[in-house]
Order: structure tokens, then C-alpha cells, then sequence
């Protein structure tokens, strides 16, 4: 989230949070605070061990300004092929306690500076129980392991995996942490992991602009214009369209929202798993999306509030 509307966020994400996050069904909680997780009725926690997905996070603007748009043609021709949620919220504001709560379902953080180490239960743990494979791929990321700070248009607090324990202080797990020249190399060699998480950099996320004085519209521009060069291989990948699922989605919104803190944003799937032109109305969150993970992935121990919240099976086939 941009520092002009960081410090309006944060005094808006205390108070709705202090007078109980999520009262209206929404997930999440500040550190230390008693979760709630939207949806009802928690599906079945199992699925195809041989499913590959994808995730692709993007940053900030709101979904009415990207369903619909002409900015973001791209992104709009994936979710009239496959499936959209048009009631799905982010947890909170900033940046960082999303990303946090769709791989841990918690909200460990609000500071998108913190440097800090959390030892909670995460996907990426419990991937590795599974006996799952999983990789993030970042964008600008300088090298394999890599787990400094902001260099180039890498953004730190863009990149979830980099403050668990489990990965933080085990090198033999942060070497899954790579650069995203990678992922095309993974891809037409045939060995994507289980789980692919996808960081652009700011210019390719929405976040920052290409050139001063760029508008809403061009960074949306820019970010279809990367998605549609990235991921058009992923869906004609014959490894993917097997049992792939691809999802998109943006971590929160710059719109502020007095009903749900972290704004109204777009989630699409994609890919052979997507159930193609289906649309979602049910209030869905980021840990709704982590469920849907250890769902289509098999994972039978889902973290934090995620374990008890709905999976997205009506975007599903």
C-alpha cells in the first residue's frame, strides 16, 4: 500500500478492529486478537495429490476499477473463461498483514517495515508435511535464498514465505525461495512444484509506476500487459492444463472500505481446476483462499483461522 494512504488505513484498520474485525463474517485479527474467518460450512480438506497451482498477488487498486475496466483486458479474458469472486475482501491495511494471513491465516503484522520472525504454523510447513513441493518465485529477487531487504523493485514485505521460521532459519527451505527467471525454466522443463507462488515486482504488481507521473490506469496497464506475457505460457503448458489451477488475486484495496477494513478487491481462477464462467457471490477473504490451497492440494492441516474457514469449491470444478 502506498505511504499516502498508510497512515488513514492503519488508524481505520485499529478502530474497526478494536470494535471487532470481521463482525459482518470477516477473517483476521491483529496480533494478539481472537480471529473470526468468513464463509460457513468448511469443505472437506482433500484433493488431487497431483494438482499444480499457481498464485499470483497483485497490489491495491479496487475491483470496480479492474473488473470491467479497460485496463486490465487480460486479466478480464481469464475471468470470463474461468471463475470470479465478486465478494471478496482483503483482511486489513497495509500490504503486509494480507500477504501474512493468505500463507499463515493470521494477521502476524500491520508494520510492512517489521523484520520480525514468526514461529506460527504457515503453508509452507505444512506443505512440507504433506510431502507437497512448493517455490516462490520473486520478481527482482537477486538471488536464490535471498532473505534481505527491498533491492531493485523486489519488495520485501511482498514476500510472506522469507518471515517464517520455517523457512527464515533452514537454508535447505529458503533455497525455494527464487528468482522469478526461474519459473519459465521450471515450467518448460516440467518440474513446476505443487504450489507456486508468484511475486512481480512493484512496476508489474500495480504498486509502482513504470515512468513519474503515471496514472491508475497505467499502472493497471502494466500489470495486465506482464500477466498476459507470463501466465498465457502457464495455461499452454501441458504440465499445467493436466490439473492446474491458477489464481490471481489482489491484496488489497486502495478504496477504503468501512465494512470489511481491507477493501473490496478482485480474485480470479483459472486453468483446467477453474470452474469456467462461474461466479461467486459469497463473502470470501485471503484465508478462504489459503483453505482452497490446502484443498486442491491435499493438505489436511490448514493454519490459523484457515482451518476453520470455507473453501472457494463454488469456483471450482
Amino acid at each position: 500500500m502506498s505511504c499516502t494512504h498508510l497512515s488513514a488505513a492503519l488508524v481505520l484498520a485499529f478502530v474497526l478492529c478494536a470494535a471487532g474485525c470481521g463482525s459482518s463474517g470477516g477473517g483476521g485479527s491483529l496480533p494478539g486478537g481472537t480471529p473470526s474467518t468468513p464463509g460457513s460450512n468448511p469443505a472437506p480438506t482433500s484433493g488431487p495429490a497431483q494438482a499444480k497451482l499457481v498464485m499470483v498477488v497483485e497490489e491495491n487498486p479496487a475491483y470496480e476499477d479492474v473488473i470491467g475496466g479497460s485496463s486490465m483486458p487480460y486479466l478480464n479474458s481469464l475471468a470470463a473463461q474461468g471463475a470470479l469472486a465478486t465478494e471478496y475482501y482483503a483482511d486489513i491495511h497495509p500490504s503486509i498483514g494480507n500477504y501474512l494471513m493468505l500463507t499463515s491465516g493470521r494477521i502476524e503484522t500491520i508494520l510492512n517495515t517489521s523484520t520480525d520472525i514468526f514461529s506460527d504454523d504457515n503453508i509452507a510447513r505444512e506443505l512440507n508435511i504433506a510431502g507437497k513441493t512448493w517455490k516462490v518465485y520473486a520478481e527482482d529477487l537477486p538471488q536464490a535464498g535471498y532473505l534481505g531487504g527491498d533491492t531493485a523493485e523486489y519488495l520485501r514485505h511482498h514476500n510472506p514465505f522469507v518471515y517464517y521460521s520455517d523457512v527464515a532459519n533452514d537454508p535447505v527451505q529458503a533455497a525455494r525461495v527464487v528468482p522469478f527467471s526461474q519459473f519459465s525454466l521450471d515450467l518448460n522443463a516440467g518440474t513446476l512444484p505443487d504450489f507456486s507462488f508468484v511475486v512481480p515486482n512493484a512496476i508489474h504488481d500495480g504498486h509502482d509506476c513504470v515512468t513519474p507521473g503515471c496514472t491508475g490506469s497505467d499502472l493497471l496497464t502494466a500489470a495486465d500487459q506482464w500477466l498476459q506475457t507470463n501466465v498465457s505460457p502457464l495455461l499452454s503448458n501441458s504440465q499445467f492444463s493436466t490439473n492446474g489451477l491458477l489464481f490471481v488475486l489482489f491484496d488489497e484495496s486502495q478504496t477504503l472500505d468501512v465494512r470489511h477494513v481491507g477493501g473490496h478487491v478482485a480474485l480470479v481462477t483459472a486453468g483446467p481446476r477453474a470452474k469456467s464462467g462461474a461466479r461467486s457471490a459469497t463473502f470470501y477473504q485471503h484465508e478462504n483462499t489459503l483453505k482452497t490451497v490446502c484443498l486442491v492440494l491435499g493438505v489436511t492441516t490448514c493454519p490459523g483461522v484457515a482451518a476453520n474457514a470455507a473453501a472457494e469449491t463454488d469456483l471450482l470444478k
